[in-house]
């Protein structure tokens, strides 16, 4: 956990203890939150995240999509899917392997 000192404005006078004798404040007692972010950076990391999240199951979803398009997968009985293909490869190594 990061520690910051926190000298008083008298402090900055010299009327108050010196700066090593300023009392440590954790990062989490003075923000009062456990990820020490105030609640407009809170909402602004949560937009970020929130939109960052989205386009990333945008683009996968679309990857999907695309990747059955191209080959099928699952058991539909369709002869071009994907387990098929790495049935045909295997059997065509063995061959080749022994």
């Amino acid at each position: 956990m990061r520690a910051t000192t926190v000298p008083a404005v008298r402090d900055m006078h010299g009327n108050g203890p010196s700066a090593h004798e300023a009392k440590v404040v954790h990062m989490n007692e003075r923000q009062g939150s456990l990820s020490g972010l105030s609640p407009d950076e809170a909402k602004e990391f949560h937009g970020v995240f929130v939109t960052s999240f989205t386009a990333f199951m945008a683009v996968a979803v679309l990857a999907h999509i695309l990747a059955w398009a191209w080959r099928p997968w699952g058991w539909h009985g369709s002869e071009a899917s994907l387990v098929d293909g790495v049935k045909v490869a295997v059997l065509q190594l063995l061959p080749v392997l022994t």
